[in-house]
Formats: C-alpha cells, structure tokens, sequence
C-alpha cells in the first residue's frame, strides 16, 4: 500500500453538549413547521462563507449572537426586550429551538433567527470578523466532574474564536452559578489579549448581575441551593492589551 493510499485515523472532537433526545410536544411541532424555514436553518446546512445576516433579518442592526439557548424562556425575553437588535440564538437541543420559536410567536418579535448545531463551527466558518455587537453564553454545561472539565464550552480556542468575531468595544457577557467554572471562565477571558474586563476595578473582577437580565430556572435552583451566580462582561478592545496591563 502506498503512503497515500493510507487512512487517516479519525480524530474525535470533544463536544461541550450532549445530544438528547428530539420527542416534540405537538404545540413544539407545530411552532417549528410554521417557523423553522422562514427562521430557522440547520449550521451544517449553511452556505459556505460568511452568513448573510442582514438579508436573513431583512435589515442593517448590531447582531447579538446567544450561544446555548436551552428551552427559550430567557431568550424570547431578551428578544422581546431589545428590538433595535438582530438577535440570533444558536442551539443543539431541536425542541429547544420549537419552544424558542413557540415563544417567540406569541411574544410577536420579528427579529429572532435560530440556528441548530455547533457554535464553534458557527463562529469560525460562517461569522466574519468584527461581525457581532454581543455574545452572550448563559448558565452553559458545567460538566461538574474533574474529568469532564475539557468538555466545557468556554476554553481558551472558543473564547480567542469569539473575541476575533467581535466588533470593537463589543461585549462577551457570561454568566455560571458554578464557581469552579466561574473562576476558569474569569481566568481564560482574562487571558484573552484582545478582551479587556468592564469590571476589573470589582472584587474579583465580577460584574453586578446586570437588572435586564432575566432570571433563569438554573439562577433560581442556585439560589434554593445556596450557590452564588457570577456574571462575567469584557469587551473586545481596539488593540490587544498589553500584558503587563493584564
């Protein structure tokens, strides 16, 4: 057999979600065949090249992507709150996005789009450069176990990934009721040459939980539990911050 002839052995990706099951509820089912071609398209299925955005939301705005929407009940709230904005959610779970598409109609927003699949390959195959206002990454995995730390999403190649899609002075704003995660999200943003942290000058360096914000189901389960909930905002700088600054 020729050199060139030989296999290369595949190499696993680690995956910072697990995928579950897609059983809809026929309201779920019904939202997603009413809304899903008009709102919604799968990542792997995108053209390749940047996402034309403002053709899909049919205007010019700042884009605000959310990474890991879940079951949609911050994020049609979110949506609904900020219409000035083209806000685009990015999911795994396929119900998750029917009840987000759910939500969305009855809150009436038009300026949802919704897209299924991985976030990393969103970001690094189809979001150009300095293309978002805001990332927004709320209560994701904390894949709690030492072993399955590698899997969760905010690591040094995701964050670098998102501070270069970022547009100057645009805001990575992060939120966990995990403080192990907490302390490895503040350590890894604040790594990141070209991320400045808007509250530096805050014990610890955490944000004040910002009031537009809506409380989730996972904040209000820390709460019962005892757990303190961080929020992390840095901002994508000009230039990259020199490391003496940092």
């Amino acid at each position: 057999m020729n050199a060139s002839d030989q296999q290369v052995p595949h190499r696993r990706t680690v995956v910072s979600y697990v995928q579950r099951g897609e059983r809809m509820t026929a309201g779920q089912q019904r939202a997603w065949d009413r809304h899903w071609d008009e709102l919604g398209a799968d990542v792997s299925a995108l053209p390749e090249g940047p996402l034309a955005a403002d053709s899909w939301f049919g205007r010019r705005a700042p884009l605000v992507l959310e990474i890991g929407s879940g079951m949609g009940e911050t994020t049609a709230q979110l949506v609904a709150a900020e219409p000035e904005v083209n806000y685009l959610a990015v999911e795994v779970y396929k119900p998750g996005l029917a009840q987000l598409l759910l939500r969305a109609e009855g809150a009436e927003v038009s300026n949802l789009r919704v897209l299924r699949g991985d976030a990393s390959v969103l970001l690094r195959e189809h979001i150009e450069p300095g293309a978002l206002s805001e990332v927004r990454i709320y209560f994701p995995d904390p894949w709690p176990k030492k072993r399955h730390h590698k899997r969760r999403l905010v690591q040094p190649p995701v964050v670098e990934l998102i501070a270069t899609r970022l547009r100057p002075g645009g805001v990575l704003h992060l939120a966990t009721d995990w403080t192990d995660y907490a302390e490895q999200m503040m350590e890894v943003c604040s790594a990141e040459p070209l991320l400045r942290n808007r509250f530096s000058a805050e014990p610890g360096g955490w944000a004040p939980r910002p009031p537009w914000r809506p409380v989730t189901k996972f904040e209000n389960r820390a709460h019962e539990e005892g757990r303190a909930v961080h929020d992390l905002i840095f901002e994508r700088a000009d230039e990259p911050e020199p490391a003496a600054d940092r």
